[in-house]
């Protein structure tokens, strides 16, 4: 069991921010007011930043009314952050934590985040510090690996699925005015979050017609032909493309070099939503719109899937229960439960097995023939959705 040199805690939130991550918020801060083995609670105000210059907020300050309101709030009500740990940030942390008797350590973030909780945990280990690490999963790009599923993803695609219906009904009314749309999603490294538009495809007819994903390379022509075929079919024609979409030679539509590199490395490039909407406007001489959500498809609170709420919640809930049974250096996980009904539990993963790592999606989900996903992508998918999409009527 880890002897931990207080019995404060210390929570961050960190990246970027899901429909969810403060329902994983209110759920350590409960949990930990529940257990009483705790004495302070603090949150760092903007993450590593806040940890740094010591803004530390005193969460048993604020009162219950505030926290159920806090965990139905969209974006990270503690602030969040991008900012990689660093060597010489090292000496400055352990110090902070000494000064506020902090032994445990809780990290709502994803792969970033559970590398810099790996970080951590050895930092202090070598500074002879005894701490607590315990993440939080969180993410709308359900790319954190030895976990079914991601808190966050659950609405944000339920988000994105809705989002297509729109625009797929628009386009099909607007006709030879603007019948073609692009709509361009998150998801930098894989194409969970672009898939989860299938699902709002209920009949032939439905948009999407294409999706394309960081995980199959998508040829320019093939892709103009699609869209050529479903505007001669149906009057209309909708894509679903990942900002990161590939062609042969890189991200589609984006310059060799990235207009913004972050700390962790991560490069940023124009998008493909809106190059492919030129090349569509002059293959067929219509009017093709470019969607791009940006943020709103990680803050639209309207759209947040009950399931996905409720396991955000209970991760969080869960990190506290581990802490107190004297685990550290973990990632809790949601975990599928076998069986025909849906059911998720919890579990854990060791940070070093999921820092830095990507899951992408595996070939079982992808119909590369089609530009599509297969069944057993959209059957994994529906129960992270919450409650049933809506079925939209058509007069024939």
């Amino acid at each position: 069991m880890t002897i931990s040199s207080g019995n404060n805690i210390l929570v961050m939130q960190s990246g970027g921010c899901t429909p969810v991550i403060n329902r994983s918020l209110y759920g350590v801060v409960q949990e930990a007011f529940a257990s009483k083995a705790f004495e302070r609670i603090y949150g760092a105000m903007y993450g590593m930043e806040g940890i740094l210059d010591e803004k530390l907020a005193d969460l048993r300050a604020v009162d219950s009314d505030e926290w159920e309101r806090i965990a139905n709030t969209p974006a990270a009500a503690l602030g969040s952050t991008r900012r990689k740990l660093r060597t010489e940030d090292v000496p400055v942390i352990i110090d902070v934590l000494k000064r506020n008797g902090i032994g445990y350590w809780f990290i709502i973030g994803g792969n970033d985040s559970a590398e810099t909780g790996h970080m951590v945990g050895e930092a202090a280990k070598e500074a002879g510090y005894p701490l607590t690490v315990i993440n939080v999963p969180k993410t709308i790009d359900n790319d954190l690996v030895l976990m079914d599923h991601s808190p966050g993803y659950g609405s944000a695609a339920r988000f994105i699925a809705l989002a297509t219906m729109g625009a797929g009904r628009d386009a099909e009314a607007m006709g030879l005015a603007a019948p073609v749309t692009i709509i361009e999603v998150m998801g930098r490294d894989a194409g969970w979050l672009a898939a989860s538009a299938a699902a709002a495809k209920q009949e032939e007819r439905d948009a999407p017609h294409i999706i394309g994903l960081p995980e199959v390379p998508m040829d320019e022509t093939r892709f103009l032909d699609r869209i050529e075929q479903a505007y001669t079919k149906y009057g209309f024609a909708v894509a679903v493309m990942a900002e990161n979409t590939r062609g042969s030679d890189g991200i589609i539509g984006g310059d060799s070099e990235p207009w913004y590199v972050d700390d962790f490395g991560h490069a940023y490039f124009d998008g493909p939503g809106r190059y492919l909407a030129g090349q569509v406007s002059k293959r067929l001489k219509v009017r093709a719109r470019y969607e791009k959500p940006g943020t709103i498809q990680r803050s639209m609170m309207a759209c947040v899937s009950e399931s996905d709420a409720s396991e955000a919640e209970e991760a969080g809930r869960e990190a506290i229960r581990r802490a107190t049974a004297g685990e550290s250096g973990i990632i809790i996980t949601l975990e599928r439960a076998p069986g025909p009904e849906y059911s998720c539990n919890t579990g854990t993963a060791p940070l070093a097995e999921v820092g830095g790592k990507v899951k992408t999606m595996p070939p079982e989900y992808l119909d590369t023939a089609n530009d599509f996903v297969t069944e057993s992508f959209l059957e994994y998918l529906r129960p992270l959705l919450g409650s049933p999409l809506p079925a939209y009527g058509r007069v024939r």
